[in-house]
């Protein structure tokens, strides 16, 4: 089976994640969950990170943003993670990964 453009972009984030050593997950709604929840949860050094994965110029969806939003609200940290920008998804767990050390 061929890869998807996104799942493209999950597997390049997870590979930042295990390289960072930063515990994720992907969580599995299949219909039962919570709809609208980002692809990839994760904890660095004690933050609450949610990671919505996007693919060849797609936008997220208005649950998806309320979503987003609500954690942001709540202190946690939610980004939307695409090809154009993996870097700014190594630079945040850096930078998140030095606030509990200082």
């Amino acid at each position: 089976m061929a890869r998807t453009p996104e799942k493209a972009v999950k597997d390049k984030i997870v590979a930042i994640l295990k390289s960072e050593g930063v515990y994720h997950f992907f969580p599995a709604t299949h219909g039962y969950g919570r709809s609208g929840v980002p692809d990839i949860i994760a904890c660095v050094n004690g933050r609450f990170l949610a990671i919505e994965c996007k693919a060849g110029g797609n936008k997220i969806t208005a649950l998806q943003s309320r979503e987003i939003q609500d954690i942001q609200h709540c202190g946690g940290v939610a980004v939307v993670a695409n090809e154009e920008n993996w870097d700014m998804v190594r630079q945040l767990v850096r930078e998140l990964s030095l606030k509990g050390a200082a």
